[in-house]
């Protein structure tokens, strides 16, 4: 391989001259040449779009795909210039396993009915969510990954060459002060003629050191030119990056706005968004529009969540007779609530009274309740202004 020596020792030369003058500028030995207000301006403001579109595009990558692996994953396959796998969202993969489920348990039962249209909704769901994905990284990322590898690099680089060129020419200022300096002493010398040789190379050397300023003033200014176009170019940036982001979020709305619609249908199909599940036991039709009749509970609500009242004693049955606690308890309407233990609670979920001795509900009312000795553990005494009446525990939240 042929090597050219000139070359190789005039670039040694150039950088040893650079690596001089920076070390002597970072230690104060040294003047260095200010770029303007406005040019340091649009340096900070590219440095600032810079870091911000890495955060964002992170961040949106985070968004689009949470798992991390994933993520890493397509970043290999994106550098080694290979087509992504199609993976399948958590939604579909959830739709596949409800649709398992629904067939092992018999899609004719409520339940594996009702598992088979979840997971229908499920699975539209999952495809929403990879079209969104795929509209989000072409109008959104892409724009942004291209402005970083591309329109970013080429703004570095060209710093860069500006960096040198302003180092060389700091060097060139500083040689030439030193040789206008050397100039300058040897005039003050007495003239002799064995000095007379050596004013004439100071004078040479002072020539030469303007004749290289002058010429690398001029690349600086060339390359600071170049350099201060790329920077405004930023704005462009801006404008573009702001097309990409209201894109972005017209996709994002339209996703978000397929998801609310599948699960409204879901909703009508199952007829209520209510949950159905009591004590473990999937209760009524899926198709049902009202909740289902109140379903035993662990006999530990109403005992947790209730003060004790004092027990009444039980008084024995006589035949023709009438038990009057007995009655007190079939006949709600009747009774007194006990001077203590009575407590709020919202009702959840609309109820429909069965007989005289229960109290309809309507969801989100406050009710008073209270609970009396003998009764079922599942159901309270219910007061509603002069209304009252059995209402069931599962249909209400107890407040402290």
């Amino acid at each position: 391989m042929d090597f050219n020596v000139k070359k190789l020792a005039s670039d040694a030369g150039v950088f040893f001259s650079r690596a001089m003058q920076f070390t002597e500028e970072k230690l104060g030995q040294a003047e260095k040449t200010e770029l303007d207000a406005h040019f340091e301006n649009l340096l900070a403001r590219a440095d600032s779009t810079k870091n911000w579109t890495e955060k964002i595009l992170r961040q949106t990558e985070v968004l689009l795909q949470p798992n991390p692996s994933a993520r890493v994953e397509e970043f290999l396959y994106e550098k080694l210039d290979r087509k992504v796998p199609s993976r399948v969202t958590n939604g579909e993969l959830l739709a596949q396993y409800m649709t398992e489920a629904a067939n092992d348990f018999g899609p004719g039962t409520p339940y594996g009915k009702t598992l088979i249209k979840v997971g229908e909704t499920q699975r539209r769901l999952g495809a929403a969510e990879r079209d969104f994905i795929h509209s989000a990284s072409i109008n959104f990322l892409t724009p942004l990954r291209n402005f970083l590898e591309g329109d970013w690099r080429t703004i570095t680089k060209e710093r860069r060459i500006l960096q040198n060129r302003r180092l060389d020419l700091d060097a060139c200022k500083a040689r030439l002060k030193k040789a206008k300096a050397a100039e300058a002493k040897a005039a003050a010398v007495p003239d002799f003629q064995e000095t007379r040789p050596r004013n004439y190379v100071l004078s040479a050397s002072a020539s030469a050191a303007e004749h290289e300023l002058r010429l690398t003033q001029t690349e600086f200014d060339r390359q600071a030119e170049v350099t201060r176009l790329l920077l405004e170019g930023i704005s462009s940036t801006h404008v573009n990056h702001l097309r990409c982001l209201h894109e972005f979020v017209e996709s994002q709305t339209n996703y978000y706005a397929q998801c609310y619609q599948y699960m409204l249908d879901l909703q009508k199909q199952l007829g209520s968004s209510k949950g159905e599940i009591f004590s473990g036991t999937f209760v009524g039709n899926a198709e049902s529009t009202s909740p289902p009749p109140a379903a035993a509970s662990p006999p530990a609500v109403a005992a947790a969540t209730l003060p004790a009242v004092p027990t009444i004693p039980v008084v024995p049955t006589i035949v023709g007779v009438p038990n009057t606690v007995a009655e007190s308890v079939l006949n709600p309407n009747e009774v007194k609530p006990p001077a203590s233990g009575t407590r709020k609670a919202r009702v959840l979920y609309d109820y429909e009274a069965a007989d005289s001795t229960e109290l309809a509900l309507l969801a989100d009312e406050m009710i008073t309740v209270y609970s009396l000795p003998g009764m079922d553990p599942d159901w309270l005494i219910g007061e509603r202004g002069n209304q009252k009446g059995k209402v069931p525990v599962t249909y209400l939240e107890l407040l402290s």
